[in-house]
């Protein structure tokens, strides 16, 4: 503590700025300080480093090695005051945060919005919900979890931190009813082998469990439409040749208009497990243990 009373800590508000916006200009008019105070802040947050923190390389800035290494911290650090501040008393006991963002799937959205809502509505009105979408790719994932309260992803699936399992499901595959190669009810791997695939696009490197079984069992796939997530892939593959894998609660959820149907193939299904996934930093957050307590009662419903 007596370090701290050497230090104004508002400077750790125009820190975070700098280090996030890298730019003078931005970060001021992010925290809604001038220019003139915002250079004089710079000044001594490079006096108390002993490094320029934010230098300008041909028409742009960059942040020093140190800048880059401090970011991680002061955002752990910043969060951590907005989460301590957000808590307040009621019935002498804490109150949970107003407001939580959960970053989530569309598909996961579709199978956990309707139960999770009903538990809030009986339990904890007052509260709100802002979903995200997912990251586009997992370069700052630690970062994006972070700005989140809770992201939930599939577990496995390389998301860093603490996790707490929400639900099952298991990949099955699709096709058009009237798809020329659909027997029985049946695709053989020949069949797969031949037919086009529709396919989900998580981001680089980031691949599915029946991807990954589809590689593990040497059955070569003809990817011919990639889309942003799970959702679309039965819409995609509606009226063409076209086959995807999609988890099976939204296979079972489709409308019979779209006139797809779950095909059988000659081997076990790729299994999916759904999670709730938070940054260590928040593990005593009292409002996260309060959310994730309410993840479980959802678990429970969803089965």
């Amino acid at each position: 503590m007596a370090g701290l009373k050497r230090i104004d800590l508002n400077l750790l508000v125009v820190l975070y700025a700098l280090l996030e916006e890298r730019n003078l200009t931005r970060a001021g008019e992010r925290i809604g300080m001038s220019q003139p105070a915002m250079s004089g802040a710079l000044v001594r947050l490079r006096a108390h480093f002993g490094d320029e923190l934010l230098v300008r390389v041909n028409r742009a800035y960059e942040l020093t090695p140190l800048a880059e290494a401090l970011l991680p911290d002061v955002r752990a650090a910043i969060e951590g005051v907005e989460r301590t501040l957000s808590i307040g008393p009621r019935s002498g006991t804490l109150v949970q945060q107003r407001e939580f963002s959960i970053a989530i799937s569309d598909y996961a959205l579709t199978i956990l919005v309707e139960p999770l809502l009903a538990v809030l509505k009986t339990t904890a009105p007052e509260v709100n919900i802002e979903f995200q979408p997912m990251p586009a790719d997992n370069s700052d994932i630690e970062g994006f979890l972070l700005r989140h309260d809770l992201m939930v992803a599939a577990l496995g699936s390389g998301v860093p931190g603490r996790r707490q399992q929400i639900f099952r499901d298991r990949f099955v595959c699709i096709a058009d009813r009237g798809n020329p190669l659909l027997r029985d009810g049946a695709l053989t791997i020949e069949d797969l082998e031949r037919l086009p695939h529709a396919r989900a696009n998580f981001g680089p490197g980031v691949t599915t469990p029946s991807d990954r079984l589809l590689d593990e069992l040497g059955i070569a796939t003809r990817v011919e439409v990639t889309c942003k997530g799970l959702l679309p892939l039965p819409f995609v593959v509606s009226g063409t040749s076209l086959v995807a894998f999609v988890p099976e609660r939204l296979a079972r959820r489709l409308d019979p208009s779209l006139n797809v149907v779950v095909a059988d193939v000659p081997f076990a299904p790729a299994e999916l497990v759904e999670g709730a996934h938070w940054h260590p930093t928040r593990s005593a957050d009292p409002a996260l243990r309060w959310l994730l307590g309410v993840f479980r009662q959802v678990s429970e419903q969803v089965g």
